[in-house]
């Protein structure tokens, strides 16, 4: 980990029906992460993951569609010497193709879990066992 600041976020796992998880870059970076982002002030990190959501790519989530994952904490992916600690959630639907970035969302991309290619964020690669564990199972 890094010794300098830490980022709080929330974060998403958001799978489709073809064993694919959902992952955004924002404008101006080059890794893809899970989508999620920063709590408002006084806003939980499930509301805030519910809100990010909706304002990135239009999925309209409510609090009862979130498993919750935990803290997680990891390397920030565009943050140098920065700590990510992320509230990790995942969505107990399935979602479609018709999702599209919006607010700072550049891109996003639909990552195979069967060849996870790319540039990652550090956090995202670090969940991916339990994201197919949990792709598996659902």
């Amino acid at each position: 980990m890094t010794s300098g600041a830490v980022v709080v976020v929330a974060a998403v796992v958001v799978l489709d029906g073809r064993r694919r998880v959902l992952t955004v870059r924002k404008t101006g970076t080059k890794r893809f992460m899970l989508p999620g982002g920063k709590p408002e002030a006084d806003e939980d990190l499930r509301a805030a993951a519910i809100r990010e959501l909706a304002e990135e790519v239009g999925l309209e989530l409510a609090e009862d569609d979130l498993e919750s994952w935990g803290v997680h904490i990891d390397v920030a992916a565009n943050e140098p010497d920065t700590t990510v600690r992320a509230g990790v959630y995942a969505w107990t639907g399935r979602a479609s193709d018709t999702l599209l970035p919006a607010a700072e969302i550049a891109e996003l991309r639909w990552l195979e879990l069967d060849r996870p290619t790319g540039e990652l964020a550090p956090l995202l690669v670090t969940l991916l066992p339990r994201i197919i564990d949990f792709e598996e199972g659902v």
